[in-house]
C-alpha cells in the first residue's frame, strides 16, 4: 500500500514540475538528469533542448534562492533529505546527477 502512495505522490510531483504526467519510472540517473533539465528549463523559460547538462548552474544565472528551491523539489523526487547547497557543491546537472547516483546507489537507466 505504501508503494502505491509513493508512486501516486511521485506522479503528481512529476506532473507539477515536469510537464505531462505519465507512469513514474524507477529512479535512475536518466530520470534525475531529465528532471533537472526540465526543472531548469522551466525556471529559465526556455526549451529543455537548450539546456547543456555540463554547463554550470551559475552560468544560467541561478541565485541561492532558486538553488535552494530546486534542491527542495529534488528531495521530493528522490524521497531523501538533501543538502540545500547541492547545486553549489555539484555545479552542473551532470555533476549533481553523478553524485546522486553514487550516493543513492542508482542505476544509469531504469
Amino acid at each position: 500500500m505504501e508503494q502505491v502512495q509513493k508512486s501516486a505522490g511521485l506522479l503528481g510531483f512529476l506532473k507539477k514540475f515536469g510537464g505531462e504526467a505519465k507512469a513514474p519510472e524507477p529512479l535512475s540517473a536518466a530520470v534525475i538528469r531529465d528532471w533537472l533539465v526540465r526543472r531548469l528549463a522551466k525556471q529559465l523559460s526556455m526549451p529543455p533542448s537548450e539546456i547543456d547538462t555540463s554547463q554550470s548552474f551559475p552560468s544560467y544565472g541561478l541565485d541561492s534562492l532558486v538553488a535552494v528551491q530546486v534542491s527542495g523539489d529534488l528531495e521530493k523526487l528522490v524521497e531523501q533529505r538533501l543538502s540545500p547547497a547541492l547545486l553549489f557543491e555539484y555545479s552542473s546537472i551532470d555533476a549533481l546527477t553523478n553524485h546522486l547516483v553514487a550516493e543513492l546507489r542508482l542505476p544509469e537507466t531504469a
